[in-house]
């Protein structure tokens, strides 16, 4: 296949991804709201589904498709190698500033992929709401039966 209709076919495909991780992002932040939220939304305690999935498993396509953009995008970029160095050249004439750029460029996206895997959570006792399948304390109200 020629160079060109695989790079159309790359960049249609891109297009759909960022375009599903963008809707599927708005889906999950403001219709499938948090707990917390929909208590206020609701009045009370409910799950929230769109076509049978919740938030968690949308969050799971929104990964996904995180995903596989990631490896489109690394596809492009090997495809388009040649070009991009070629613009680089003449945007940066200094064969040394071109280097220290590069050399600054990969150790920030090599930070940016990679500090996840460092990253250490602030742990805290929930107050007020609690988790999925969790009573909350009911004060100041009498139990039935007593």
């Amino acid at each position: 296949m020629e160079k060109s209709k695989i790079n159309f076919i790359i960049d249609v495909l891109m297009t759909l991804c960022m375009a599903a991780l963008a809707g599927i992002g708005f889906l999950v932040n403001y219709v499938l709201i948090t707990g917390k939220e929909r208590i206020v939304a609701y009045g009370r305690r409910v799950e929230l589904y769109f076509l049978g999935m919740d938030r968690h498993q949308w969050g799971a396509i929104h990964f996904y498709l995180g995903l596989a953009l990631l490896g489109l995008l690394v596809l492009h970029v090997v495809l388009h190698w040649r070009v991009i160095v070629g613009i680089y050249r003449r945007l940066v004439g200094s064969a040394v500033v071109r280097k220290a750029l590069a050399l600054i460029f990969t150790l920030t996206v090599l930070l940016l992929l990679s500090f996840a895997v460092f990253a250490k959570p602030r742990v805290e006792e929930e107050s007020g709401f609690l988790g999925k399948g969790k009573a909350a304390p009911v004060s100041g109200l009498r139990r039935r039966g007593r």
